[in-house]
């Protein structure tokens, strides 16, 4: 009976919907025997594409921005959880600046082919190993020197099909007992995309030597078949066998944190700096929580830390500068900017400096200052769509009605998943009488944030016009 409840539940959980209803016999052949395929309807606190299902007790997007992914902006830049995010192509090209960090499909192979470009060459008429003479039957049989070179081949050469004809011959030859080459057999199939077969790979491996980094790759095989509740209990069985190992403990307060279960994400990432004080994408994450937690103070000191580990650039004094202007250090807090500006290494994180100064100068009530900054933003990055959005609500302050509604036009169109700009049309065509364009807008808004209380009022004060009509 056991047995068959399993069957049952798994048959539940990887059903395909299909919204296409004539489809021929080979489509549906095709997806009943596509192992890859996951449900598109997943339940709720299972999967990583609709994080806003398991809330768990952390800021509102009111407090905290979100990015395009949908999960809030974290104190740490991780470029391999964010790849292949957005919800269409189009605005995976397009990239707004709130979205740096769910990085586009496209750039998703990006680092691998930068690592085939390496300049080892051993004379400048031609590369250091012709891969397409080799007898790799012949290295195969030599272990130590077979090692070697698979991992030129696929660090260096990034070619994924000959590294994976290597090491096929080279399990073959060790008789499938040596877990190190299914390991690599697993890396390739991860890299191909083949992601049924990698977790077979990995599973054998672990079956003849219990090791973290198997673990680890294992568990980005099920985050990348959406299954984050699966590596989350590969991940705390392998601390009962490891126990306090901090990558073990560091991966599931980072799938918490995607799951948008930011107090449990929390704690963990505290486990981390009892066994490792200096680890710094706990401190900067712990940092960013208190921060939007309205505990700026607390936040300052953890930010300090880092500035006593030798961190220096320009993300950190921003971070300083703000928690400083927040928790009403004044003193602190141009200077922490100011030295953000000179550490900044590209355009786009002067950009942020600039836009966080405008914020000050608004806390300070010197408009024409934040008019200046979010100017100096925009010259910086184009694309700021927050930027756009802030200078608008300070034209309508102004009375400039229409360029306004640009500004907030070019807002919502740079990122459609902020609430702010679709709220403040909203406010702004309700004022000058356009109600059907203010519900529309209004809408929007309340899809962006479901929870934003000034929009569910406007809505409500809108039907009640209606009804009057």
């Amino acid at each position: 009976i056991q047995a068959a409840w399993n069957l049952k539940t798994r048959a539940l959980t990887e059903m395909v919907y299909v919204d296409e209803i004539d489809l021929d016999q080979e489509g549906i052949a095709e997806m009943i025997l596509d192992e890859n395929a996951i449900a598109q309807v997943a339940r709720p606190g299972t999967s990583l594409k609709l994080p806003g299902t398991s809330q768990g007790g952390g800021p509102s997007p009111a407090v905290r921005p979100v990015t395009q992914s949908g999960r809030p902006i974290t104190g740490f830049v991780r470029p391999s959880t964010h790849s292949g995010r957005p919800s269409t192509m189009e605005q995976a090209i397009r990239t707004p600046r709130t979205a740096l960090t769910a990085r586009p499909i496209t750039s998703a192979a990006g680092a691998y082919v930068r690592l085939g470009t390496a300049s080892m060459l051993t004379n400048p008429d031609g590369p250091f190993i012709n891969l397409s003479r080799l007898n790799l039957t012949k290295y195969a049989q030599k272990p130590k020197l077979a090692k070697a070179l698979f991992e030129y081949i696929f660090h260096h050469e990034n070619d994924i099909k000959n590294a994976l004809d290597l090491a096929a011959l080279a399990t073959e030859h060790a008789q499938f007992k040596d877990w190190w080459w299914k390991v690599q057999i697993g890396k390739c199939y991860y890299r191909l995309g083949l992601y049924r077969e990698a977790e077979k790979q990995f599973k054998s491996a672990l079956k003849h030597q219990d090791m973290v980094d198997t673990i680890l790759y294992l568990a980005k095989v099920y985050l990348r078949l959406d299954q984050p509740v699966t590596a989350l209990n590969l991940f705390k069985q392998g601390l009962d066998r490891f126990p306090g190992e901090v990558t073990l403990i560091c991966g599931i307060a980072r799938i918490y944190e995607e799951m948008n279960n930011i107090s449990s994400a929390a704690e963990y990432y505290k486990d981390v700096l009892k066994q490792d004080n200096t680890h710094v994408e706990a401190i900067a994450c712990i940092g960013s929580n208190h921060f939007y937690s309205d505990q700026p103070e607390i936040a300052l000191r953890f930010y300090r830390r880092l500035l006593q580990m030798g961190v220096y650039n320009c993300q950190l004094f921003n971070n300083l500068g703000l928690c400083c202007f927040y928790a009403q250090q004044y003193d602190m807090t141009l200077s922490s900017f100011e030295r953000a500006l000179f550490l900044a290494e590209n355009e786009e994180e002067t950009a942020d400096v600039w836009y966080n100064l405008g914020h000050v100068a608004v806390g300070i009530g010197d408009l024409n200052l934040a008019y200046q900054c979010f100017k100096l933003t925009l010259v910086n990055n184009n694309d700021y769509a927050e930027a756009y959005n802030n200078l608008a609500v300070l034209e309508m302050r102004k009375g400039h009605t229409e360029q306004a509604r640009a500004l907030l036009q070019t807002a919502s169109t740079l990122a459609p998943h902020m609430y702010e700009p679709h709220f403040n049309v909203a406010i702004l065509s309700e004022k000058v009488g356009d109600l059907q364009r203010s519900y529309t807008a209004a809408q929007k808004s309340e899809e962006a944030f479901p929870g934003h209380v000034d929009t569910q009022q406007l809505i409500k004060q809108l039907k009640e016009h209606f009804a009057m009509l």
